[in-house]
């Protein structure tokens, strides 16, 4: 069973040449981001997460929200893998999938066929798994022969479709998902809701941050507030 125990977390990232008093004040006076203390000399500390406290459980379907800065990029990356917490810890049990910059790892002058490759390595997918999921992949795209030219020719809504049909391929016992959902054109877009439904029902932990309430309301059974990097709400 998969599961999310995070202990007194706490994520800081120091900013350094901030010798210009005008420029120190300038960043202690923001309100938006977390918590910004003073350091020596020309360094200054953001405290993105300060003693976070979470137990997630098997079949939560996670809401995080909070303004702009508040912390939910961050918890998703350390929970990622792609940020080290300053203080705390986490123990994770899954596998964990993340749903953050899905053109990450393509290549536009690779063609469609090896970006879906390209990606599913990134992804930590194997090349059996990756070969085994090609068909519904090429399928859900709608590319066509289009998947055997280089990526550049593509059109933006061409790229997204493809990136999204990867990204969406792996199976995972976590998922973390950051703001849209969307990919590709309007007509496309029930096909990624019904993709999407999908996917959440197959993953054991879902945490959506997001600005918006309808895609909270509609997705998550749980909602986690930050602020300044302090847990304020979990209900």
């Amino acid at each position: 069973m998969a599961h999310i125990s995070i202990e007194n977390l706490t994520v800081e990232f120091a900013i350094f040449g901030a010798s210009s008093r005008s420029l120190k004040n300038q960043i202690l006076s923001q309100a938006t981001g977390g918590r910004v203390m003073a350091g020596a000399r020309d360094i200054v500390t953001v405290r993105a997460i300060d003693g976070l406290n979470l137990e997630i459980n098997d079949g939560d379907r996670i809401g995080l929200v909070g303004h702009n800065g508040s912390g939910k990029t961050t918890l998703l990356r350390v929970l990622a893998g792609i940020y080290k917490p300053s203080g705390g810890a986490i123990t994770i049990e899954g596998r964990v999938g993340a749903l953050f910059n899905s053109h990450a790892g393509m290549d536009p002058e690779s063609t469609g066929l090896e970006n879906i490759y390209l990606r599913g390595y990134m992804m930590g997918m194997g090349r059996r798994e990756i070969a085994a999921k090609l068909d519904d992949i090429a399928e859900f795209t709608e590319l066509g022969d289009f998947l055997r030219l280089p990526m550049r020719t593509y059109s933006a809504g061409m790229f997204a479709r493809l990136a999204f049909a990867v990204s969406t391929a792996a199976h995972n016992d976590i998922l973390l998902i950051d703001e849209g959902l969307g990919a590709g054109d309007a007509a496309f877009q029930k096909k990624v809701r019904q993709r999407i439904e999908n996917l959440f029902d197959r993953t054991s932990i879902v945490i959506l941050a997001s600005h918006s309430e309808a895609l909270i309301s509609e997705f998550c059974s749980r909602r986690v507030q930050l602020e300044h990097g302090v847990l304020k709400n979990a209900a």
